[in-house]
């Protein structure tokens, strides 16, 4: 199955993909990758997650966040490219978490993302290299914010005579 049937069967919503709230562009491709810049859990009625991991969220709703994020990704990538197809694989993904200091479960949190990737891409494509790192807060208090890199599909180029 393609990577767009892929997410058709997950019956998942896409939230509207996120504007930028700084100066900075949300996807910029560059040869044959698309690099995301951090996006945050964007609800489809456009509202964002809040709190912090640890105190007023859990590990599973810090997880969800984080599946949120990854599907505001998502939404990114299909509104610049029109179709999730466009994507090879996964890249590379960063995760921040908004956690108290005593908080550990960092990687648990950011599987949230992983695993949205890998049910879109398969295991072998949807899985990337990984940071998972916890911070003392993020932008708007969201829980977590994840930016990524993605291999896109090589790109079809007319060769000219010389």
């Amino acid at each position: 199955m393609t990577p767009d049937e892929n997410f058709k069967k997950l019956e998942l919503q896409l939230p509207p993909a996120p504007v930028p709230m700084g100066v900075y562009k949300p996807c910029l491709i560059v040869n044959n990758f698309a690099y995301i810049s951090g996006h945050g859990p964007l609800l489809p009625d456009a509202s964002l997650i809040h709190g912090r991991v640890g105190d007023t969220l859990n590990v599973e709703e810090g997880k969800l966040a984080a599946k949120q994020v990854g599907l505001a990704i998502l939404s990114t990538l299909q509104q610049k490219l029109g179709s999730l197809n466009k994507i090879k694989r996964v890249i590379k993904v960063l995760g921040m978490v908004a956690c108290t200091p005593d908080f550990e479960q960092h990687t648990q949190v950011i599987n949230g993302c992983s695993e949205l990737f890998a049910q879109v891409w398969g295991n072998d494509n949807g899985v990337g290299v990984r940071s998972a790192v916890g911070m003392g807060s993020l932008p708007g208090n969201i829980p977590v914010e994840i930016e990524a890199m993605f291999e896109l599909e090589e790109q079809q180029f007319a060769i000219y005579p010389q």
